[in-house]
């Protein structure tokens, strides 16, 4: 599989790094690009969403990949599930909910894997 476009939705927080340091590893190996993704539900501001996707960018002039910055609005698991099929892979991280906080919450991860009509990786956040 070529890894070319990578999808990276993020929400600024530490639980999103580790996939987004694992999506740089993949665009370099395969010279690939990023374009990193804040999805803004009712609750977000615009300040946060800037400020999610420019942390992704500044790691990409780091890493030496491009960084496409994107943000749409709506619900998270629809709108990255709905992307897919303009991007090779899908990288994001997951809360690592389990149990009644799970069926609660729900889980945008296995929302966008059930959804996405691309490869997706789920990578948990590492302590």
């Amino acid at each position: 599989m070529d890894f070319q476009n990578i999808l990276v939705p993020t929400d600024g927080s530490d639980n999103t790094r580790a996939a987004i340091e694992k999506a740089f590893e993949l665009a370099r190996i395969a010279g690939g690009r990023i374009t990193a993704l804040y999805v803004k539900d009712k609750g977000s501001s615009d300040g946060t969403a800037s400020s999610a996707v420019s942390k992704v960018s500044q790691l990409g002039e780091q890493y030496g990949v491009p960084v496409e910055e994107r943000i749409e609005s709506g619900s998270p698991a629809a709108v990255i599930a709905g992307m897919s099929s303009e991007f090779d892979v899908i990288v994001m991280g997951t809360l690592g909910r389990t149990g009644f906080k799970k069926v609660l919450v729900g889980s945008v991860a296995e929302t966008v894997v059930k959804n996405a009509v691309c490869p997706v990786i789920v990578v948990r956040k590492t302590e």
